[in-house]
């Protein structure tokens, strides 16, 4: 069966294109003379099927989605807002429960470091506590005449140093309480998908995905693509101050999650650059979502003080085959930026790798 999968020929997923050319044969909605009502969206289903099994693919939940997204882009705009109001109703999906939950984990994990700091400063405290007596007995001691008060200071001072002497050993416990939670925090970091910083995914989800889209490649023959995006260095260097350049960072990761899709991936792949993963999307297709990237970004100004500063981003493009490894197309990626900063016309550029 997957022989004969790859052996069929099947067409890019082009969210410019119309949707006819993406499933010729399948009948359109608005075809079909139906006015927008809960009916379509049935309809609208169907027609989804009947374009994944046009593709030679299997209807599988991960394709319905991806497909669902993708042809929702050629509908009406009733149409497409009758369906994200339903969406919004359901929304809810495994990865961004994790999310919810690592953010959960690494704020208990801050209220831990919270309490073990306040103890810490009590133990300290107490011990201050403990010198000052020790500094008002020795002065009384060289007054005899204050017998009495010398006692009481000498019970006190007893007191004090069980109490201490318990607050350090609870504070020892607290400590390696801390230790074995770090730990497990450590662990689970290791293990995260979330970018807490940017808000977006992280690298280790990213390459994760990039391997998985490969291995699908491999088997349906599917044209995907990766993007880079950087805030370009010159705009950077200008601007010489790291919040500032933080700020607009976060800015352009807001950006890149407002235009992308659901199947699309965001993520954060370090030192301040981004990736977009984009599923069943061809060079000339990816190369028009990096236009529009870029007429997003920098009719975003960014405000610092009373100065107003044009963003600006660069992009490196690259398709994702099944010749290839995750390691050689990321690289491939951010090849493509360093060729748009060389290309004065373009803040894009597309590098391809020969085939293996």
């Amino acid at each position: 069966m997957a022989g004969s999968l790859r052996s069929r020929s099947r067409r890019n997923i082009d969210a410019d294109a119309p949707v006819e050319e993406v499933h010729s044969g399948v009948p359109d909605i608005q075809s079909l003379g139906i006015d927008n009502s809960s009916g379509d969206i049935e309809i609208y289903a169907k027609e989804v099927l009947h374009a994944i099994v046009a593709d030679n693919l299997p209807p599988t939940p991960n394709n319905y989605s991806l497909y669902f997204d993708r042809l929702l882009e050629g509908k009406s705009e009733t149409l497409r807002k009758q369906i994200h109001s339903m969406l919004e109703l359901e929304e809810s999906n495994d990865a961004e429960n994790t999310i919810l939950l690592e953010q959960s984990l690494k704020q208990g994990f801050g209220s831990i470091k919270s309490i073990l700091n306040v103890t810490a400063n009590l133990y300290k405290n107490m011990s201050l506590m403990t010198k000052i007596l020790e500094k008002r007995k020795r002065e009384l001691e060289e007054h005899p005449e204050i017998q009495e008060a010398l006692g009481v200071l000498g019970s006190l001072e007893g007191d004090v140093s069980k109490l201490n002497s318990i607050l350090k050993t609870q504070s020892s416990q607290m400590k390696s309480i801390y230790d074995d939670t770090a730990k497990i925090v450590k662990n689970v970091e290791n293990e995260t998908i979330f970018d807490n910083k940017f808000g977006v995914y992280n690298k280790r989800y990213l390459l994760t995905k990039i391997e998985k889209e490969i291995d699908l490649i491999k088997e349906f023959n599917h044209s995907s693509s990766l993007i880079m995006i950087e805030l370009d260095r010159n705009l950077k260097a200008s601007v010489k101050n790291e919040k500032a350049v933080v700020l607009m960072t976060r800015t352009i990761a807001r950006l890149l999650l407002k235009t992308s899709r659901r199947s699309d991936i965001v993520a954060h792949y370090g030192n301040g650059i981004f990736s977009m993963l984009l599923k069943h999307t061809d060079i000339e297709s990816a190369k028009k979502a990096s236009e529009r990237l870029i007429d997003l970004v920098s009719n975003s100004n960014f405000f610092l003080a009373d100065r107003e500063i044009e963003l600006k981003i660069s992009i490196g493009v690259t398709d994702i085959d099944a010749f290839h490894t995750v390691e050689e197309i990321v690289v491939s990626a951010m090849d493509g930026i360093e060729k748009a900063y060389k290309d004065r016309n373009s803040d894009y550029a597309v590098s391809l790798r020969s085939k293996k």
